[in-house]
């Protein structure tokens, strides 16, 4: 992939993000992508050099997706999700549930990959190359915050927490 190249088309007017491949298999193995019409976020591979296995239980595994970004707009950032099917079938989860990139990061995305199974269940093991977790833009909002001594709308709700509209 030459650089300024682009790994799919946008839609007009689509954010443009800069994507930098750190990881050369992955012009192999296939660069991260949006794998239907109407998919949400894009696939990342598992830049590994040898298979891992995750025991039920073990501490959290670091592993890199090959790339890194630059979203540079601050309206932007991007969260690092699981695969459905690999949490569901295997128990493979985030050690940190969800990742969030902010838009000034630019060093490696890293996935703290971690195996919820229970207790002697099989391992978890990721291939090199294999699709494992999930990487999805969101709108980011920064509101400004007025210090108040009483809000000044009241609310059906009001303080009420924990169970309290009966789920």
């Amino acid at each position: 992939m030459k650089p300024h190249e682009q790994t799919s088309p946008a839609p007009a007017g689509a954010p443009q993000i800069e994507l930098r491949m750190l990881d050369p298999r992955l012009l192999d193995w296939g660069m991260p992508a949006y794998h239907s019409p109407m998919a949400a976020a894009i696939d990342l591979r598992a830049c590994l050099d040898s298979s891992l296995s995750l025991p039920p239980g073990a501490a959290p595994v670091l592993v890199s997706a090959g790339i890194a970004l630059h979203i540079a707009d601050p309206g932007l950032a991007a969260l690092i999700l699981p695969r459905s099917g690999l949490g569901h079938r295997k128990g493979l989860v985030l050690g940190n549930l969800v990742g969030l990139i902010d838009p000034d990061y630019t060093g490696p995305i890293l996935v703290s990959a971690w195996n919820r199974a229970a207790p002697g269940s099989a391992p978890i093991v990721i291939e090199p190359g294999e699709r494992f977790a999930q990487l999805m833009f969101v709108p980011v909002l920064r509101p400004a915050f007025t210090v108040v001594r009483d809000f000044t709308a009241p609310t059906a709700r009001g303080t009420q927490g924990f169970g309290s509209t009966g789920s």
